[in-house]
């Protein structure tokens, strides 16, 4: 019998991902969720939000899910007491253990994928501890080359480079690294989107996508003839596009995925077309793992009024990917509150 249970990470403590696990928990799930996460933070947490909240030993092959108002859970401590709203440079370690838990037990078989909600990488740094996102560090614990893609209904977005300094991304363009991210993003539209023949938009680097090389030559020197070498195995890959113009109707209605060159050249657009409900999707990792599309809104925590679709919809496609199924739904209509 296939592992069902998914693991869930409530990410920084300060933050909203403890109200959003509450929140999930008053619904009963077709599979079982197990949070990642100090149990007394989960209580206080749903005890502020006026929310019931069981919480349930886990046991590995445990395939019943928990019924409405419960949660199975992993217990891992905090270093410190968390205060909602209040980020403590003590606590990124916590939130690296349960994504290590997580990622490990992935890896192990004991979950069939994980769903993350957001962390706080600045007070992680500022805890001494170098990390740049959920993607790297997973990638550090599973291997792999990782490809981080937004996807709401109607776009995918998936991005050459992450997390840089925009006055470092032109250097990080590579023809063996931009490469390997075709080669998951298209490996993975295939086998765990179930796209046959997957079609990809790619964005050129510059405006006008280098304007025949006047405004840049990344397009003519790397990303063209990296493109016609992968074509020829087969791939349908576009031109480089100028980002300004692929994102419209024209494009877009025959794509199945689209690759921006840099963080900020594709997620806005996405953002736009479908915050809260759009999932953020790791490929290119042995393990499955979805996430939301927001950050931590340290504003919000312990108000009750973060709004919990994108977790909603990143544990749909948690479950879809781990059974066979990566397409993403539609949306549904769902509260803000």
């Amino acid at each position: 019998m296939s592992v069902q249970a998914i693991a869930l990470t409530p990410g920084e403590p300060a933050g909203i991902g403890p109200d959003l696990v509450a929140r999930i928990a008053q619904q009963q799930w077709a599979r079982p969720l197990v949070a990642i996460a100090d149990p007394e933070l989960l209580q206080a947490r749903a005890g502020q939000l006026g929310l019931p909240l069981t919480l349930l030993p886990f046991e590995p092959g445990n395939d019943a899910p928990a019924p409405a108002g419960a949660l199975y859970h992993y217990p891992v401590p905090l270093r410190q007491p968390a205060q909602a709203g209040q980020l403590d440079p003590a606590n990124a370690a916590y939130v690296l253990d349960t994504l290590r838990h997580a990622a490990q037990g992935c890896l192990d078989g004991r979950y069939a994928g994980m769903v993350t909600a957001p962390v706080h990488k600045g007070i992680i740094n500022d805890a001494g501890i170098p990390f740049s996102g959920h993607t790297e560090f997973l990638a550090g614990i599973s291997g792999g080359h990782p490809v981080m893609m937004l996807a709401c209904p109607g776009l995918r977005v998936a991005l050459a480079t992450t997390h840089l300094p925009l006055c470092e991304v032109a250097d990080a363009i590579t023809p063996g690294g931009l490469e390997r991210v075709i080669q998951a993003l298209h490996r993975d539209l295939v086998q765990r989107f179930r796209i046959a023949q997957p079609r990809i938009l790619v964005c050129g680097l510059n405006p006008h996508a280098g304007e025949g090389g006047h405004l840049g030559r990344e397009e003519i020197e790397i990303i063209e003839p990296t493109l016609a070498r992968l074509r020829s195995e087969g791939m349908h890959l576009s031109q480089p596009l100028p980002a300004d113009t692929l994102f419209t109707p024209r494009y877009l209605e025959e794509a199945d995925a689209v690759l921006a060159m840099y963080h900020d050249q594709g997620l806005p657009v996405l953002k736009h077309m479908g915050f809260g409900n759009a999932v953020n999707i790791t490929l290119g990792l042995p393990i499955v793992r979805t996430s939301v599309d927001h950050g931590t809104a340290l504003d919000l925590a312990g108000s009750g009024r973060a709004g919990h679709g994108s977790l909603l919809a990143a544990i749909e496609q948690a479950f879809a990917m781990t059974a066979g199924d990566a397409r993403l739904r539609p949306p549904r209509p769902r509260s803000s509150a």
